[in-house]
């Protein structure tokens, strides 16, 4: 196994941080590390906001579902689909009349994803966690003018950078699928009930009655809380605003 694989292996979400900067070259090579990221016929279709005001962390932490290690952490870095640049550049250069889509929209978000993964990785690499914050999907207008941002440029994913405490490090990641339960070959393979929750059960070491449980709990916390109706309505909002 060589390095780069075993890192992929080992990397795990991390939410509590030293009391330690990320220093101004580790920061530099993980924004290097995005901006090396595959992109949609090398347009970049994504930007980046350094986000280094304590105010505006602190109204992440907020607007995000309440979560306070986002405004704890020493590099907070918001990743935007955006298609703006290339938008101004077609109408400076393009004579005929055309507007942006849902496709445009979610090619974007493929860049932008892609170029947060990067970073992810390149942090993982210099010894600094990160977490994936979901959350910036909530609360569309407010963060839209948080950020001055304009038509198209949205919102793709808040990644939240630190160097690990010792808790943290220790901690053990939460095993994953297994590959044969996750590949199939050429065509999707639609599971019975009974392999779903074979697999299901594999994953997680539970039996089924355990496995119950844990659904219906999960369920509750995901599809039936108050942020999952918001992340809904946010999403619709985001939508409408670019192909308006």
């Amino acid at each position: 196994m060589n390095q780069i694989i075993k890192e992929l292996i080992e990397r795990k979400s991390v939410r509590a941080y030293r009391d330690e900067k990320i220093t101004l070259e580790e920061k530099n090579m993980i924004l290097q590390s995005a901006i090396q990221a595959p992109t949609a016929g090398n347009m970049a279709l994504y930007s980046i906001i350094d986000v280094q005001d304590q105010q505006l962390k602190d109204q992440l932490a907020n607007t995000c579902d309440h979560q306070p290690f986002i405004s704890q952490a020493p590099l907070v870095l918001l990743f935007l689909a955006d298609y703006q640049k290339w938008y101004d550049m077609y109408c400076a250069y393009h004579d005929e009349d055309f507007k942006l889509e849902e496709a445009d929209m979610i090619l974007a978000l493929e860049d932008a994803m892609i170029a947060a993964q990067n970073a992810v990785m390149g942090a993982w690499s210099l010894g600094i966690g990160s977490c994936y914050i979901g959350d910036i999907l909530e609360n569309f207008e407010i963060h839209q003018e948080l950020f001055d941002l304009p038509k198209y440029a949205v919102p793709a994913t808040l990644v939240v950078f630190g160097k690990p405490t010792p808790q943290q490090q220790n901690r053990q990641k939460p095993p994953r699928f297994d590959i044969n339960d996750m590949v199939s070959v050429n065509t999707y393979h639609h599971k019975s009930m009974d392999e779903t929750k074979q697999m299901f059960i594999k994953q997680s070491g539970r039996s089924e009655q355990q496995l119950q449980s844990y659904i219906q709990a999960f369920a509750k916390r995901k599809f039936f809380a108050q942020y999952h109706q918001e992340m809904n309505r946010s999403v619709r909002k985001i939508i409408e605003s670019w192909t308006k």
